[in-house]
């Protein structure tokens, strides 16, 4: 036995390393397995690391048009191998970072895959080869997901990837076709294209980004492919058609009739499936419905002193969702009353460039529910921060109710939009009115005024435009 605790948490994520600060923070004896590094997918295969790219990305592609800010760089050039570096560079600093607030927690860190073999006992299997047993009153499943893919379509590290194998591309394709116009195909499709790769996105909806607010889908597709990016939509890929040698071929039936594509390389991106194999599920009865693990709204399973949250029990699979639900597990695991997560004020950012931002209902959704809606939109071409940026496009725009003037939704699209959507996200947690929105005073010149302008534009009171 290696020890006795309140509660042991089964991944190391964004999920489980913030629960376990949460519960040392709350007095409970903690420990976290993870058969990775902490601070999972997130950190290493995901959100920091893609982040890292498409700011290098970024780079590249402003120093080329530099001219136009009367900067002249005459021989742009894009060393990919520090574009690598940096971004490792960048995990590492983080991942010590975690490693020394795990350690000031005093949380015990067992590196190994761990599973449930009893109720109050979890298993782990050490690196080494080792087993050690931990007995503990709670247990918190968190352990994550991993790409989706599609059968035939399976990463081969040559000429079909996952983001996974993405990351670690030594070299850049002259082309790629990507499988899926989601939020991280886009992401993807955007990086690329702005390190100069040829890209086409194959979506199977009648629209890419088909979760957001319609206006951001469209704006979004329009503006990929002034960057250059093909997009094809309500076009569905046979696996079946793959192809590889030179490059790869795939067929897609596109409008009723089938059409061949061709590229160096093809990335699937359509999803996550959550990691929940392996774990001893089965041996406390606990059952996964589409292999998604179902709690209550305290992250509490069917089996008794056992939660799980993250991607592993579906919903918005987003690293701040499992840092918050981690947070509510274990204050509920301490006896308190957390309040419930609404996922209506959860905020969803797309990192592509330009950038797009949302919370709350789109205008669909809104009507959907029996809301009279009006909305307030203004673009970003009218406003002084964005023309110093010489980003232009893109828009605010917000979907109140009629009857009461509280905003129901927020959607935007533009430069650093990521950065001003928890303005919105605040303003939907104290159910502000458009008439509270204009009323904050929004600092000029900034790409904010956007916002207070979208609000006075909802009732047709927009000042520059």
């Amino acid at each position: 036995m290696a020890g006795e605790y309140d509660v042991v948490i089964i991944g190391g994520g964004p999920g489980g390393y913030v629960a376990a600060i949460r519960a040392s923070q709350l007095g409970l004896k903690t420990a976290v397995i993870e058969k990775g590094k902490v601070g999972g997918t997130c950190l290493h295969a995901g959100c920091i690391p893609s982040k890292a790219l498409l700011r290098s990305a970024e780079v590249y592609a402003n120093t080329k048009k530099g001219e136009e800010f009367g900067v002249i760089a005459p021989q742009v050039e894009l060393d990919f191998s520090k574009v690598q570096s940096r971004k490792e560079d960048i995990t590492d600093r983080l991942f010590n970072g975690i490693q020394h607030l795990l350690k000031k927690g005093r949380i015990d860190v067992y590196e190994g895959k761990g599973s449930i073999t009893e109720s109050k006992e979890v298993l782990v299997e050490m690196k080494d080869g080792e087993q050690v047993t931990l007995n503990t009153r709670n247990t918190l499943i968190a352990t994550g997901s991993r790409p989706r893919t599609l059968p035939g379509l399976e990463a081969d590290s040559q000429y079909v990837m996952t983001s996974d194998e993405a990351l670690q591309m030594e070299t850049l394709p002259d082309s790629i076709i990507i499988v899926g116009g989601g939020v991280i195909g886009i992401e993807w499709a955007s990086m690329l294209v702005d390190f100069g790769v040829k890209v086409t996105v194959i979506e199977f909806a009648e629209r890419i980004l088909p979760t957001e607010d319609k206006d951001v889908s469209k704006e979004m597709q329009r503006l990929m492919k002034k960057k250059g990016v093909k997009i094809v939509t309500s076009a569905k890929v046979l696996p079946e058609t793959l192809e590889k040698g030179q490059g790869v071929t795939i067929t897609a039936e596109h409008k009723g009739k089938e059409k061949v594509f061709a590229a160096d390389k093809l990335l699937v991106s359509v999803g996550r499936l959550p990691n929940t194999r392996g774990i001893g599920l089965e041996k406390v009865n606990i059952t996964a419905e589409s292999m998604f693990i179902q709690t209550n709204t305290n992250y509490q399973t069917s089996a008794p002193g056992i939660y799980a949250i993250g991607d592993v029990i579906g919903g918005l699979q987003l690293a701040h969702v499992a840092s918050h639900e981690g947070i509510i597990a274990i204050e509920h695991m301490a006896g308190k009353e957390p309040a419930p997560l609404d996922p209506v004020l959860v905020p969803k950012c797309i990192y592509s460039s330009p950038e797009a931002a949302s919370v709350g209902l789109t205008e669909d959704e809104a009507k959907e529910k029996g809301y009279a809606v009006k909305t307030g939109k203004f673009p970003f071409r009218a406003i002084g921060k964005a023309l110093v940026y010489g980003e232009t496009d893109g828009f605010v725009k917000l979907v109140v109710d009629e009857a009461s003037d509280r905003l129901l939704g927020a959607h935007m699209v533009g430069p650093h939009v990521t950065d001003m959507i928890t303005e919105l996200g605040l303003a939907q947690v104290l159910k502000a009115t458009t008439m509270n929105i204009s009323h904050t005073i929004h600092p000029h010149p900034t790409l904010a005024e956007a916002i207070g302008e979208a609000a006075l534009a909802a009732d047709g009171q927009e000042v520059h435009a």
